[in-house]
């Protein structure tokens, strides 16, 4: 087994690509080489990729558009382009939904996308999105590698304990190349 290489301004970026880092060590490289550490890991990924092969910084997205204000939420209010989590929005939600509502990623991603939309196709995409999760056909976002991981040695591996799905985690990781499960990861164990 290749062992991983330290992420440090010596490798180069295909090689930083083949690998798996947590967020807290790109963010930990980027502190100590003068790169934003703003924004997801997608992003702080390419960021240091790109500062890998040029020795060039890459400026975090500027120029962020503010949100449109509306100063109230009803069913039928249009969803703003540049979308924000708000309170305000929060608290629409709890009160059309429920307590139990939250900003889950899938939810955040149809309203980014969906903007010109009323609020209430809004709640309905909310309760579709809940009912697909139950079913298991949402997509996981490749920032969550580990997600992806466990669900799908799970679906490979009924009835295998956490434990075990962990273990051929760690080790998949290790390796250069992709991180989604394959059946020869149980090797690991």
């Amino acid at each position: 087994m290749i062992e991983r290489p330290v992420l440090d301004k010596h490798l180069d970026s295909k090689t930083f690509r083949d690998f798996y880092y947590l967020k807290e060590e790109l963010i930990d490289f980027c502190r100590k080489n003068g790169l934003p550490v703003s924004g997801g890991k997608l992003e702080i990924a390419d960021r240091i990729a790109y500062f890998l092969e040029t020795g060039r910084i890459l400026s975090a997205g500027a120029g962020k558009k503010k949100a449109a204000i509306i100063s109230s939420i009803t069913e039928d209010t249009e969803i703003e382009a540049d979308f924000v989590c708000s309170e305000r929005h929060r608290a629409f939600f709890k009160e059309h939904i429920g307590n139990s509502f939250s900003f889950n990623v899938a939810f955040q991603k149809w309203l980014k996308g969906n903007s010109g939309k009323t609020y209430k196709e809004a709640i309905s995409a909310y309760y579709q999105i809940l009912e697909d999760k139950k079913k298991g056909k949402l997509k996981i976002d490749r920032q969550f590698e580990y997600n992806t991981y466990i669900r799908d040695f799970f679906a490979d591996n009924k009835g295998r304990p956490l434990e075990e799905a962990i273990r051929c985690w760690k080790y998949k990781k290790q390796l250069p190349g992709h991180n989604r499960y394959e059946r020869s990861d149980l090797s690991a164990l």
